[in-house]
């Protein structure tokens, strides 16, 4: 016997049953198996590909305006000036500090010479 012969028939068969498997689910209102042979798959019907309608097109394409008017809008209004979280340090405690430190700074200097 041809083997070759005898494979092709029996997934000739196994199609067939895949088909008919797939038809009695369908009209049982059960989910369809997945498909177990390449053949099978390729003989599966195409989705048909979604287009948008004009009238879709147009109503988003009015959504998006409104949207980047409203983006404007608020991008036009001034940025009110958030205080920041440091805070600020008065005069007289800047110059306490700057006097504190040209003192280290004198007495590293003085010491640096003696040495």
């Amino acid at each position: 016997m041809d083997t070759k012969a005898i494979l092709a028939q029996l997934s000739a068969e196994r199609d067939h049953l895949d088909q008919a498997i797939a038809a009695l689910e369908s009209l049982d209102g059960t989910a369809p198996t997945a498909l177990r042979s390449t053949t099978s798959a390729s003989k599966a019907i195409p989705t048909k590909k979604r287009r948008l309608t004009p009238a879709g097109r147009k109503r988003i394409s009015e959504m998006m305006k409104a949207r980047w008017t409203a983006r404007r809008k608020a991008a036009k209004q001034p940025i009110s000036k958030k205080p920041s979280g440091r805070r600020t340090m008065s005069p007289a405690a800047r110059k306490k500090i700057a006097e504190a430190q040209r003192k280290r700074w004198a007495a590293q200097k003085a010491e640096a010479k003696t040495e």
